[in-house]
């Protein structure tokens, strides 16, 4: 029993549109899966990922209109890295960023390995981070786009920072209930704290890391736009997916217990920090109800909302992409 990496992330926008642009356009990602908010239909949730919707390379949008900023602070995942193939990719994403006007930093070593961070227009908090040929789990397929070689293409998502007040009881959750492993550390980006703690799981690797901040020093976290909503990590399969019901359930961690997302099956708990994680299976997939050619083409609803299309689809707003 093992979680194999990252599966998704999941944030906040308030113009589906321009976050359509950003991540299709600017980085090059594939819109794969066009759906709703199960658990509020009104409301779309957009999946950007690798050329053929690969476990681990989604990023995913709930779209609020009119949503308020994201405050940062602790009780937070603070940052999102997409993984790139090399530190040339690096350069060649600092120039395109450039040229775009596009918020960004320097080039920065972040558990050994070459990063760069940037923001979206909403301020969401990106990190690009170079493979560079290391062991662990495999990169994605990149997508073909417009102006991006696929030697730079993003493949998948790489570590996930958190950020907590205290971060002895969230290591505890990752090490004694998920499994996870501490394997070292590196200097706080953000100065004269405590240094950032890194956990690997599976085969490990940028695919397979969460990064654990400690920042005393902040107010909690309120999420609005450009806030990630969860972190979800891969479970293999259903067969290991009922194990993992049973082992979080047997720790007395409140939890959801099953859900059935129809793409996947999915538990979600908080951590005592209060960070919502997800476990979420690699299986079925996105291509059960559209072929892998014409992903995100059309409105996608589970089975259990597809009784409900018409009167979904009369209460979403047109999305003009």
């Amino acid at each position: 029993m093992q979680l194999l990496g990252q599966h998704h992330v999941s944030l906040m926008t308030g113009q589906a549109e321009k976050n359509f642009d950003f991540f299709t356009r600017v980085l090059g990602m594939r819109l794969v899966k066009k759906s709703v908010n199960q658990d509020n239909t009104t409301s779309y949730h957009l999946f950007y990922g690798d050329a053929v919707a690969s476990p681990g390379t989604e990023v995913t949008y709930f779209d609020y209109p009119g949503i308020g900023p994201s405050y940062p602070g602790v009780s937070s995942i603070s940052s999102t890295s997409l993984r790139v193939p090399t530190t040339a990719s690096l350069e060649f994403w600092a120039s395109r960023f450039d040229a775009l006007g596009i918020k960004r930093g320097e080039f920065v070593k972040r558990a050994g390995r070459d990063t760069l961070f940037f923001e979206d227009f909403e301020g969401t908090q990106l990190i690009l981070a170079a493979d560079n040929g290391e062991k662990g789990v495999a990169p994605g397929q990149p997508w073909t786009a417009e102006e991006i070689p696929l030697e730079h293409a993003i493949v998948g998502l790489g570590p996930v920072t958190l950020t907590v007040a205290d971060p002895k009881p969230t290591a505890l959750v990752l090490t004694q209930l998920m499994g996870f492993r501490r394997i070292g550390t590196y200097p706080s980006p953000a100065g004269n704290f405590a240094e950032i703690e890194v956990f690997a799981t599976g085969e490990g690797g940028s695919g397979a890391e969460v990064h654990l901040e400690s920042r005393p020093d902040l107010p909690k976290f309120r999420l609005g736009r450009g806030g990630a909503h969860h972190v979800a990590f891969r479970i293999p399969n259903e067969e290991e997916y009922a194990k993992w019901v049973n082992r979080i359930a047997a720790s007395g961690m409140p939890n959801s217990g099953e859900v059935d997302r129809d793409y996947f099956r999915a538990l979600y708990f908080r951590e005592p920090n209060g960070i919502l994680f997800e476990l979420s299976t690699d299986t079925p997939g996105f291509d059960i109800d559209e072929p892998i050619d014409s992903l995100g083409e059309k409105l996608g609803l589970p089975s259990f909302l597809e009784h409900r299309r018409a009167e979904i689809e009369a209460k979403l707003r047109p999305l003009k992409f």
